[in-house]
């Protein structure tokens, strides 16, 4: 493709109350003098073969900004060298931006002492790895108990609050095994007991689950879907894989070269990509299982108000067709007991193909 990255404006550029960590401007670049990058206006427009050319410098991150919300799973992915893991080793300072800033709860990350630097990364936001970092002399309970140690809780409370969370992610009975003993869906579920159990304000992942085998990483895409129901907890999740953003994420923010290309929700990403590049990712996603009846739906004729399968205006496409194909009628859309507007065998075929007119049909 010789289409060029384009940067979509992200749906917030204010931080707002509800913001946990709130990132303007942030740029990561390597190599000599690289302050001198973000700086130059001339050196900011490169391409990353110039840029390397004209300085030796390879920016990893070029002026992102972005909030992540309260209570929201925020998925950042892109191909390997996007720049997707470095980004989420700034928002905690593992790696030291270059210019932009970073705040969690208002507060700037990037004016932090060590002192409140670490008081971060031990209470407020915890790291979920993609190889496990177990310790192999330590037991299941022990490793998950690693993090209180270090916040200074004593033996018998650490060791009781670990075991509740070994419970949580499904190791009962395993908490004398040692990491050697243990499977490596089970090691990952250790590491992200460890990560809960320090209570968190926000759990950061990072690729967490691409080396486990498919089963077992469907497993645990399960369990962080399931903890995030149960407890509503502000997570970060970095991927390559876009069936797993799409799966987690409440919102999606694409990378590639650096920088985000488009920022939204899994159905904006799928319905509307921002380019080619994105069109391009997503065009082999099944659409009926990410769109939702409202990209289908046409305004209600007549009696179709009253006749028909009821469906939630979140519904997906497929449970639609499902609806359609088993009462061999049109189903409506029903919010509040009112009904917003029907979908039918053609408006679904549409969205399925993928035609535009389907999109013409829609009603906000």
């Amino acid at each position: 493709m010789n289409t060029p990255p384009h940067t979509a404006t992200a749906p917030q550029t204010t931080a707002t109350a509800e913001s946990v960590f709130s990132v303007r401007d942030l740029w990561k670049v390597f190599g000599p003098k690289a302050e001198r990058v973000p700086a130059d206006q001339e050196l900011r427009g490169l391409d990353p073969a110039e840029l390397r050319e004209r300085t030796g410098c390879t920016a990893a991150v070029r002026d992102v900004s972005f909030d992540v919300r309260k209570g929201e799973v925020f998925v950042v992915m892109g191909l390997s060298g996007s720049g997707k893991s470095t980004l989420v080793r700034c928002l905690t300072r593992l790696i030291e931006p270059t210019s932009g800033t970073v705040s969690i709860d208002g507060e700037d990350v990037l004016s932090m002492d060590t002192g409140r630097l670490r008081e971060l990364r031990r209470h407020r936001a915890a790291m979920v790895f993609q190889h496990f970092g177990l310790l192999p002399h330590r037991t299941v309970l022990d490793n998950v108990a690693y993090g209180l140690e270090i916040q200074g809780v004593g033996r018998g409370e650490r060791r009781e609050r670990a075991a509740e969370f070994v419970t949580q992610v499904g190791l009962d009975g395993m908490e004398d095994r040692r990491p050697s003993q243990l499977s490596g869906g089970q090691q990952q579920r250790v590491g992200l007991a460890r990560a809960l159990a320090v209570d968190p304000e926000v759990l950061l992942f990072d690729e967490p689950f691409s080396a486990l085998d498919p089963l077992i990483r469907r497993d645990m895409q399960e369990e962080v879907v399931r903890l995030h129901q149960d407890e509503g907890r502000t997570m970060v999740f970095i991927t390559h894989d876009l069936s797993e953003a799409l799966k987690l994420g409440d919102r999606i923010a694409l990378m590639r070269d650096g920088r985000i290309v488009q920022l939204g929700t899994p159905e904006e990403i799928v319905g509307a990509p921002a380019d080619d590049y994105v069109r391009d990712f997503v065009r082999d996603v099944p659409r009926e299982q990410v769109l939702t009846v409202r990209s289908a739906m046409r305004p209600a004729l007549g009696d179709e108000r009253e006749a028909g399968p009821a469906l939630a205006p979140s519904a997906t496409v497929h449970e639609a067709i499902e609806a359609v194909a088993r009462t061999g009628e049109n189903a409506r859309v029903v919010e509040g007991g009112r009904c917003l507007g029907v979908v039918d065998h053609a408006g679904l075929l549409g969205v399925v193909a993928g035609v535009p007119a389907a999109a013409d049909k829609a009603v906000a």
